[in-house]
């Protein structure tokens, strides 16, 4: 497709994805502009050091690629957006006993809200992005689409089901229709700086995995210790604050048993961790909330998907039913091992996106 014309706002980290997402976009017509999120400071998430993906070096690679592109470069300043609906967020969740994913929220409230806003003010058609997923018009029910990315192993769908149609029709995802060796042979031929640069693993401002010691940070105050008892109630002992476990866990949890014990369920309302042996963490289905559709309007009758119920989670067979406007309940054929509490559920019918909702 030709976008001869069309003017684009490519959201560069200054990893290597975005960054061929830049060429591609330049390669097909786009007048295209570099820009940046300034999404916290170090002293925010209590870093010394500029290492994380909102780093100066990040922002430098970034510039550096913009340029050899012959394209303008802009850093945005989204910090407060970002603590109010991301971080803060993030810390409210965990305090709740859920496991939340960040990285939705960040695509949902910036990338493609306050990012895609600034775009339209500059009277700019298009955000572009590095994301591993692609879009589409269906003929048929004029509804946008969002599918899976060409590269399977490196597909992000899932951190995207939350854009509305209005989202989906101004993004494009270039790096979508290729594979990631292809990305990284195309960084390299243009001579990017970080056509080698490893791709972040961690979320951006937790970069040491420590998430306890961010939100003890971010509060300024120590999550209350409480007890662990097992799935019959029992007491088993003391645990060291709600925020340093999620549904799944086994290691760290200082307890001696006959048998392992895996966190089974957080209740903050009595500040007690549950713990029961593997077989208690599976299950066969679950509610989810603040549901976005893509594929359809809404559900009128229960219809068979693929579900996943966290990022690296394995797609499984499932029926879901719309409960009400707001609400969904998904049953897998199979149990499914840690669903957890504030995380996403993601529908599909093969490669498209259905929609998908929060885990309650």
């Amino acid at each position: 497709m030709s976008y001869n014309g069309k003017k684009a706002m490519i959201a560069m980290s200054g990893g290597v994805d975005s960054s061929v997402a830049a060429l591609l976009s330049v390669e097909c017509g786009l007048d295209c502009v570099g820009s940046m999120m300034r999404l916290f400071s170090n002293e925010d998430i209590g870093e010394e050091r500029e290492n994380t993906c909102c780093s100066l070096a990040d922002a430098e690679d970034a510039r550096a690629v913009a340029y050899k592109l012959g394209m303008p470069f802009y850093v945005f300043n989204f910090k407060d957006e970002f603590d109010k609906r991301v971080m803060h967020h993030f810390v409210e969740a965990y305090q709740k006993g859920e496991t939340p994913n960040p990285c939705i929220d960040c695509n949902r409230y910036l990338k493609f809200d306050k990012l895609l806003r600034r775009a339209e003010e500059l009277d700019i058609d298009y955000v572009v992005t590095g994301h591993y997923a692609r879009t589409s018009l269906d003929g048929g029910s004029g509804r946008y689409l969002l599918k899976k990315g060409i590269d399977t192993s490196k597909d992000q769908s899932y951190v995207l089901y939350a854009m509305s149609q209005e989202q989906l029709a101004r993004t494009l995802f270039p790096v979508g229709e290729i594979h990631k060796s292809r990305v990284r042979e195309l960084a390299a031929e243009h001579g990017f700086i970080n056509a080698k640069k490893h791709d972040s693993q961690d979320i951006c401002f937790v970069p040491n995995g420590d998430y306890a010691e961010f939100i003890r940070l971010h509060t300024g105050r120590e999550c209350p210790k409480g007890r662990f008892v097992d799935i019959q109630g029992h007491d088993l002992g003391e645990h060291k604050g709600i925020i340093h476990y999620t549904v799944g866990q086994r290691r760290g949890l200082g307890l001696s048993a006959a048998e392992p014990l895996y966190v089974c369920d957080i209740c903050a309302e009595h500040n007690t961790v549950v713990v029961g042996p593997e077989h208690a963490l599976y299950q066969k289905s679950l509610t989810a909330h603040d549901i976005n559709w893509i594929a359809v309007g809404s559900l009128d009758a229960p219809i068979r998907v693929t579900a996943k119920i966290r990022y690296k989670h394995k797609e499984q067979p499932a029926m879901v039913w719309q409960l009400d406007e707001d609400t969904i309940r998904v049953e897998f054929d199979e149990p499914q091992r840690a669903i957890t509490k504030g995380q996403a559920v993601v529908l599909y019918d093969g490669d498209i996106v259905i929609g998908g909702g929060t885990i309650l």
